[in-house]
């Protein structure tokens, strides 16, 4: 057996997943803090405690590192199993979890602060604005869809424009919790009032979205 054959079947992770690893980490950290002009890739590498040519190694160039850096913190904290269909369960439960998530999410003092400096600077860099959109927000509305589209084939649900549906479900959630936590008019949002509005906006959806012959046998 070589000895770069026997490295890769050691235990533990290879090292340049590790490098890969360290390297979002630290992205997720610095550019909700600095904005994408104001981090550059050395601050990135000093912080993965890797070479700048180690960076370009796993990331091309700056933007495609921060795509992917979006696209992993949304995958921390909503999963890709939280749009798995479970019809095992009541159609109430995954939309709430799928809800929490995303709250717990876009109020986060990260995403807070990202939103704010990519508003800030929209004028100038509208690109950097579209590359945010397709890795996060569009990319949770389509696993949505996907989601809402099962339950609608196995007759759970009823959405005659499920692309629409699942743009107004996250337009509820944010609602006026996100817009206060924008505006710095407050800077956390208490556990019932999450809990509050998680349930309120999933009943709505459902009052809506319930096959109308499940509501009358209701």
């Amino acid at each position: 057996m070589t000895l770069a054959i026997a490295k890769s079947c050691g235990p533990g992770r290879p090292k340049d997943l590790e490098k890969r690893a360290a390297i979002l980490t630290a992205a997720k950290r610095l550019f909700p803090l600095y904005g994408f002009e104001g981090t550059s890739m050395d601050t990135i590498a000093a912080e993965a405690g890797v070479s700048k040519l180690t960076v370009y190694s796993h990331f091309t160039d700056k933007e495609t590192l921060f795509v992917a850096a979006i696209r992993a913190r949304c995958v921390d904290q909503v999963p890709d199993e939280l749009f798995d269909v479970d019809f095992t369960g009541p159609v109430r439960g995954q939309l709430e979890a799928i809800a929490r998530a995303f709250l717990g999410l876009i109020t986060s003092p990260e995403a807070i602060s990202l939103h704010r400096l990519l508003t800030a600077s929209g004028g100038t860099t509208p690109k950097l604005g579209q590359l945010f959109w397709d890795a996060g927000p569009l990319r949770m509305r389509e696993s949505f869809e996907q989601f809402l589209r099962k339950e609608v084939e196995a007759g759970q649900l009823e959405i005659p424009d499920i692309t629409r549906a699942a743009s107004q479900f996250f337009a509820l959630l944010k609602g006026e919790l996100h817009a206060r936590l924008l505006c710095g008019c407050t800077q956390s949002i208490s556990t019932q009032d999450i809990d509050e509005h998680v349930y309120a906006t999933v009943d709505l959806f459902l009052r809506a979205c319930t096959p109308r012959r499940a509501q009358l046998d209701g």
